[in-house]
């Protein structure tokens, strides 16, 4: 991180800087140390320029010249959703910088550390990745700006863009380069986005196809299987016209025929033009876009920016279990740099006694980044390497006291679950597997992590493992095994879900399970709880405004956490992120999960800053500051028999409202009474900050 260091390892110059909007934290979970120790194996020398002073090309200079190129990202987290709330207010902490104070990078920062770069020393290839660069980029739309901003790669002048998981891209990209390859000749990497003429193509054999021919607006034409088997032909007779007969092609033929040729086809999506002007277009791309982001059969796209073109190959294919060991296993100091001191940061203190199991997620939410960056095929590590990095914890962490706080992921039950057939797995065009229903092919053994949890808890020094992470309690309610090794070993008092909302109408625009998977889990969750002896609670989260949510969806869903006693403490309003699909809903106010057109249904969406603040209000219904705007709301529609002093009021009369005579309400409308079970359910804690490795996503 500085000259003085280069000094003591003897380094004139660095072959690749680093340059992030994070404190540089020496971990597996902090995307920035992962690709710093992974070149560092490969026999690279890595320079780390951390939330440099973005007003000059100054800070950027600090390392000296690169011998290879710039590697820019903005962080863990997008710096947009880092630095502003929901309602576009700034943020008065961050995360991830040093004593938690804000300010310390620029917006929209893998653009301006980019220009920067350029500026400090010209000439020097610059690649741009993370998840602020993942999700943009393509045309997005831009929630703080409120308008269709253009990729990132144009914007940024970068040479290159590598998106989702980026470690294989990465060492075969920086071997080449160090080899004399030039940047620019370097186009056959999967997970890489660049810039290139109107008219290029890589080969002459390849073909474009425009993406209204696959899903036009106003029809949708069945996606056919691109190795589907067709029946083969069996007349070896010849033709009425004495011509030859045609020649029987065996199945694995026809099958290797439509790879070759799928994997030289480019997708034309609508240009950022047509869809900023066009608000059906925007929503018509984004459906192609994820119909195209299985690695086993996604084309490479390309989209018109002006004269030039963005690229995108396919999605990198994703790390088998000896690479994510080999990734997780790097000789990682575990701890922030020394430059920062004692200087508390908040994300670290967070994660420093957690492991991270896998990577990926194939529940689809809508509303989440996860899989726009890191796929929807789990990719897990070995039960060896896990329980290698438990001892790490152990032997070189100081402070630990034998607590480890979660063995995670993005979803903390999808440790080893994948489809039970690999040729399913690779033509597969589902945007989720378990939605509307856990998919048939899907395996949901929980064995492997049942026996990773009890290998775990053998291990010696360490007296306690939880669970931070998520947990899918649709897939956890066919395994009453895991549940019961879940929930009398790993649970410390509270557990947190998300069923994000109890109403069909947005809970099928975030393609979760409706509310009865909850209330199956929550049935084991207690059994298995009294039979440890344990008092614990769940401690569930839901979106407030999110596309599909009516006024009514939010009453019903606060009338629900009344009737089940929670309160929570801090509530999420939806955050359009860029690329997400419940952020096209958003935006365009139409369905990308299904036919798109003119005509096809309109997603009703909260969009006015009133109405986002009653969905928010209704979720937090207990709390004093909101009662005068749920009593208006409730007045407004006809349901002042919620507004009282009884169990079946939903906020408290006024002192000036008392001179309107109390409703009695109608017994189909009557919230149903408390249990005593439910009543000795506690007040939902305050939500923890989001775990660094998914902190773009929810």
């Amino acid at each position: 991180m500085s000259r003085a260091e280069m000094d003591a390892l003897g380094w004139d110059t660095c072959d690749v800087i680093l340059v992030t909007g994070d404190a540089y934290i020496d971990h597996p979970s902090f995307g920035m140390a992962i690709i710093g120790r992974l070149l560092e194996s490969q026999g690279f020398r890595v320079g780390i320029i951390s939330q440099p002073d973005w007003h000059s090309a100054d800070a950027f200079r600090a390392l000296g010249r690169p011998n290879l190129y710039f590697g820019v990202t903005a962080g863990n987290m997008d710096s947009m959703i880092n630095r502003y709330t929901a309602d576009r207010k700034p943020r008065s902490d961050d995360a991830y910088t040093a004593g938690g104070l804000s300010g310390k990078r620029p917006d929209r920062a893998v653009t301006v550390y980019a220009q920067r770069a350029r500026e400090a020393f010209a000439g020097v290839p610059v690649i741009i990745g993370s998840i602020e660069a993942s999700l943009r980029r393509i045309a997005h739309y831009d929630y703080w700006s409120d308008k269709v901003r253009r990729s990132v790669l144009p914007d940024s002048k970068a040479d290159m863009l590598i998106f989702g998981n980026a470690e294989r891209a990465l060492i075969e990209l920086t071997h080449r380069m160090a080899a004399g390859e030039s940047i620019a000749t370097i186009r056959d990497l999967r997970g890489t986005a660049f810039m290139v003429r109107r008219d290029w193509l890589p080969d002459a054999d390849w073909q474009e196809i425009d993406s209204l021919s696959l899903d036009r607006p106003g029809r949708i034409d069945p996606h056919p299987d691109p190795y589907a088997m067709e029946p083969q032909q069996t007349s070896t007779a010849p033709n009425a016209d004495g011509s030859a007969p045609v020649q029987i092609v065996p199945a694995a033929a026809r099958v290797a025929a439509r790879k070759a040729a799928r994997a030289k086809t480019v997708i034309r999506l609508q240009s950022f033009e047509a869809v900023s002007e066009d608000r059906v277009l925007y929503a018509h791309n984004s459906r192609v876009f994820h119909l195209e982001s299985n690695p086993g059969n996604a084309r490479a796209l390309r989209q018109a920016h002006g004269e030039r073109d963005v690229w995108l190959n396919p999605p990198p294919l994703p790390l088998g279990t000896e690479e994510m060991d080999y990734v997780f296993d790097a000789a990682y100091a575990r701890a922030p740099h020394p430059a920062y001191g004692g200087a508390r940061i908040p994300a670290w203190e967070m994660i420093r006694f957690s492991v991270n199991i896998m990577r990926g997620c194939f529940g689809g939410c809508t509303f989440c980044s996860i899989t726009e960056h890191e796929g929807r095929i789990i990719q897990s590590r070995s039960h060896e390497s896990i329980l290698k990095e438990i001892e790490d914890i152990r032997d070189k962490v100081p402070e630990f006291k034998g607590h480890i706080s979660d063995l995670g992921g993005p979803t903390a039950n999808m440790y080893r679950m994948a489809c039970k057939d690999p040729k399913i797995e690779s033509s597969c065009r589902r945007l989720s597997c378990v939605y509307p229903g856990i998919c048939e092919n899907l395996d949901t053994d929980h064995s492997s992590l049942v026996s990773l949890y009890r290998k775990a808890r053998a291990i010696p020094g360490v007296k306690k493992i939880t669970i931070g992470s998520g947990l899918r309690y649709d897939l956890a309610v066919r395994s009453p095994e895991y549940v019961k090794e879940l929930v009398t070993h790993h649970v410390s008092g509270l557990l947190k879900i998300a069923p994000e909302h109890t109403e069909e109408g947005p809970l099928s625009k975030m393609m979760k399970p409706g509310i009865g998977s909850f209330e199956r889990f929550r049935q084991m969750f207690e059994k298995y709880s009294n039979e440890a002896g344990k008092k614990q609670h769940l401690v569930p989260y839901f979106i407030a405004a999110h596309p599909g949510t009516a006024d009514q969806d939010m009453l019903n869903l606060a009338l629900w956490l009344k009737a089940n006693n929670f309160r929570p403490d801090q509530v999420q309003t939806f955050t359009p992120t860029p690329l997400a699909m419940a952020t096209a809903m958003y935006y365009s106010r139409k369905n990308p999960l299904r036919r798109v057109s003119q005509e096809s249904e309109d997603v009703e969406t909260p969009r006015l800053a009133r109405q986002r603040k009653l969905h928010k209000a209704l979720l937090r219904y207990h709390d004093p500051e909101n009662f005068e705007l749920i009593r208006e709301f409730l007045t407004e529609t006809g349901r002042r028999d919620l507004i009282g002093n009884g169990p079946q009021h939903l906020v408290p009369w006024t002192s000036a409202a008392r001179t309107l005579p109390p409703v009695q309400a109608p017994a189909s409308r009557r919230a149903p009474r408390r249990s005593a079970a439910q009543s000795s359910t506690p007040r939902s804690s305050a939500k923890p900050v989001s775990r660094p490795r998914k902190a773009g996503g929810r």
